[in-house]
């Protein structure tokens, strides 16, 4: 597409406030505000349980956004919720975001990659479905849809690697351009009406708790808004201060709601002469094709006839586009702070002539040219996926905001993030242990085993980080990311374990009433043979069995992974710790003689102060020596003799003071602590020292002048006293030796 040249440490600024709130409602909104409200909201809630559910999640999303704002502020970076993660808690946090923002992000991309297949069969009388592959998940793959979903991608990601400046125009015009299609639309459903509302009746499901409709729907609503947050990924693009940035993240979840709302208000207000109720028309939407399959569509063509169909078409391309933009946007800009952090090749940090980060785009374009020969096989899984993302993403950066507040002391933003965190562990759970507060899933069993897989993945590529991180280690500081992942992967496969088994329990339910026609009762009449049931049993007993097997293994591995984990930081620490005891030998050790150094004599000094502080001393004495003559042989014979000189005087040293640590403290200056056997024989250790001074003068050879002094108990307050009478002994004894030679 385009040759990177060189490589930038930040992006250059060209977005406007426009453009952030046209990329932050874009991405927010994709296929599934037509699709999914009927299936998911209409069918979970009815009108008013989604109505009243959208509202808490945008409530709850202006303390999402709120968090996101002050942390847009304190770090103004490419990366959003990784880099504040890897800010407020250091690089494993940032890893586990970036891992869940990746899945979350490219989910949807992928969703609305594979929707322009869905486009073409509702409204090009399925003129792309030619070149029959194959059969995946029940989904027909052909050629000319899967060409279709390739032009799509290659068409993005040429855009967002050609020209900053026009995928902003072009994302302003098209958001501008849905808002206002499903505003037309919606206002010309409620015109039609005149104020009669019976067409909303029911108002939520019947037989179903209203409180638990809203809150179902509420607990999904960051699948609703993910999305919005993505311009934090683009921060340093901005060109306009960053305190603009909460009231945009506002009009954005304002927008976001309000368009939600609209479609699913328009996609009942008028419903099929064949079905008496709204409720009866969304409930047999599954069985529906065509324009009557897609009822924001069928409504729209009832109020405006074919010009209403054109406006929601024309809408939801729109839609799809500047989702596809905005996800490859943000995709982008995350993995091109990865890269800047060395988290991953350095190569996607590469901006070409555009100040692109070219290669990350060319990356999320080559990754995605696999989806679609994968089909869309299952648009409730992307939900999920997203919601459940979407849900630890937000938990992530309430937390980070909340941190940082915190130790800034800083109310407001400590309040809003522990309130952000407090609510996403609340979707979490929910989402996660459906069974503890409601009875069913709130996920699909697939969506399940796909974050179970996830997690394996995840552990498998920290491991590779940590490998290639063993110069700056900054990864492994913590065991917070084995810790997660092996969590959500016990939690997911154990979920999908047990919807799997119930799923086989209902299929053989199924197949013993519905197939054969015969109820439970019958049993009683030999009509279910004791066979047929052993033989379903036996059935049912083999999916658990399989379901049983297939999660110990994933566990098995997952426990494999992080036991070599675990060893290999176990390995890094001990070479840590070598390099820290080589690191200080270095340093404790002088250069020149071998002996210990002036930082170590520091140290020692403070040990003894404190044992004295502290009452534990025991006798010791200080000799502070140093040596006659020395600038002389410096000046008249050079450094290297002067070097030499000091290095015999040091021999001398140790070789008299055997069993107690010697420190060069200066040029020319030792000092020598006696404890234990040298302490005991100091006096004798000292004539035999002086004695041979003596004769080393007489020699011409080293001369080195001694003083020792011994810790008064009582006396000395510190170490420094008894130092400090050694050293004035030393210069007694260096008078003296130069007298004895002035004499001569």
């Amino acid at each position: 597409m385009s040759n990177t040249d060189n490589k930038a440490d930040s992006l250059t600024r060209y977005l406007s406030p426009m453009g952030v709130w046209a990329i932050s409602i874009g991405t927010s909104i994709g296929w599934g505000s037509f699709v999914i409200t009927g299936n998911t909201y209409l069918s979970a809630a009815g009108p008013m349980g989604s109505t009243l559910g959208l509202i808490i999640g945008a409530v709850v999303m202006v303390f999402i956004g709120r968090n996101y704002y002050y942390m847009m502020l304190k770090y103004p970076d490419s990366g959003g919720v990784y880099t504040y993660s890897k800010n407020a808690f250091g690089f494993d946090y940032g890893f586990l975001t970036a891992w869940f923002l990746i899945l979350t992000y490219i989910s949807i991309f992928w969703a609305n990659v594979t929707s322009f297949p869905i486009f073409a069969q509702y409204f090009l009388n399925n003129v792309f479905r030619f070149g029959h592959i194959y059969t995946i998940f029940g989904y027909e793959i052909y050629l000319g849809e899967a060409l279709l979903s390739i032009i799509a991608i290659l068409a993005a990601g040429m855009l967002c690697i050609t020209s900053k400046r026009i995928s902003e125009i072009i994302m302003i015009i098209l958001a501008v351009t849905f808002t206002a299609g499903i505003t037309v639309c919606f206002i010309a459903s409620f015109l039609h009406l005149g104020g009669d509302m019976s067409t909303f009746n029911p108002a939520f499901i019947p037989d179903k708790s209203a409180v638990s409709q809203v809150v179902r729907i509420a607990c999904i609503s960051p699948w609703a808004f993910i999305g919005f947050e993505n311009i934090s990924n683009s921060v340093e693009e901005f060109k306009f201060s960053e305190k603009k940035i909460f009231s945009i993240l506002n009009i954005s979840i304002i927008s976001t709601t309000l368009l939600y709302i609209f479609v699913i208000l328009l996609s009942i207000t008028v419903c099929p002469p064949e079905y008496s109720s709204w409720f009866d028309y969304i409930r047999d939407l599954g069985n529906l094709e065509g324009i009557k399959g897609l009822p924001a569509f069928y409504a729209a063509e009832y109020y405006l006839g074919n010009i209403g169909v054109f406006i929601l078409m024309i809408t939801l391309l729109s839609i799809v586009i500047t989702s596809l933009i905005g996800n490859m946007l943000a995709l982008s800009r995350l993995l091109f702070a990865l890269a800047r952090d060395g988290v991953i090749s350095d190569k996607f940090a590469l901006l070409n002539k555009s100040g692109i980060p070219g290669n990350a785009v060319l990356g999320i374009v080559i990754v995605s040219m696999v989806i679609p020969f994968l089909g869309r096989v299952a648009v409730g899984w992307i939900v999920d996926v997203t919601t459940l993302g979407a849900t630890i993403i937000y938990g992530c950066v309430s937390g980070a905001a909340f941190s940082i507040a915190r130790k800034e002391n800083n109310r407001t933003e400590t309040v809003t993030g522990f309130i952000g965190v407090a609510v996403m562990i609340w979707f979490a759970v929910m989402l996660l242990m459906p069974n503890v507060f409601t009875a069913g899933s709130s996920m699909a069993k697939e969506s399940y085993f796909l974050f179970a897989i996830w997690g394996i993945l995840g552990i498998i590529f920290f491991r590779k980080i940590l490998i290639n991180d063993h110069q700056t280690r900054r990864f492994g500081k913590s065991g917070i990311v084995w810790t997660v992942l092996l969590m959500l992967i016990l939690l997911t496969s154990q979920e999908w374990m047990e919807e799997s088994a119930s799923a086989a329990a209902e299929r053989s339910m199924d197949h013993i009433i519905h197939h054969y026609g015969l109820g439970a009762e019958d049993r009683a009449t030999g009509r279910i043979t004791d066979e047929y049931i052993l033989e379903e049993l036996h059935d049912l007993k083999k999916v658990t069995t399989y379901g049983s097997i297939l999660m110990v293994g994933i566990f098995a591995v997952s426990v494999w992974i992080i036991m070599s984990n675990h060893a290999l930081m176990a390995k890094r620490e001990q070479e840590k710790e070598r390099e820290l005891g080589a690191a200080k030998t270095l340093a404790y050790t002088d250069p020149l003689t071998g002996v210990k150094s002036k930082t170590a004599y520091a140290e020692k000094e403070i040990e003894y102060n404190t044992a004295i502080r502290e009452g534990t001393i025991h006798p010791f004495a200080v000799v502070v020596c140093d040596v006659n003559g020395l600038k002389q042989v410096n000046d008249t014979m050079g450094h290297k003799a002067g070097d030499e000189m000091i290095q015999t005087a040091c021999r001398m040293i140790c070789e008299f003071f055997k069993h107690s640590p010697v420190y060069r403290v200066g040029g020319d200056e030792f000092v020598v602590v006696l404890a234990g056997a040298d302490f005991a024989r100091r006096e004798e250790i000292m004539a035999e020292f002086n004695s041979r001074v003596e004769r080393n003068k007489k020699n011409r050879e080293v001369v080195i002048a001694v003083g020792i002094s011994d810790f008064e108990t009582g006396k000395d307050k510190g170490y420094h006293d008894v130092f400090e009478r050694a050293d004035a002994m030393m210069y007694i004894r260096k008078k003296e030796l130069k007298e004895t030679d002035q004499s001569l």
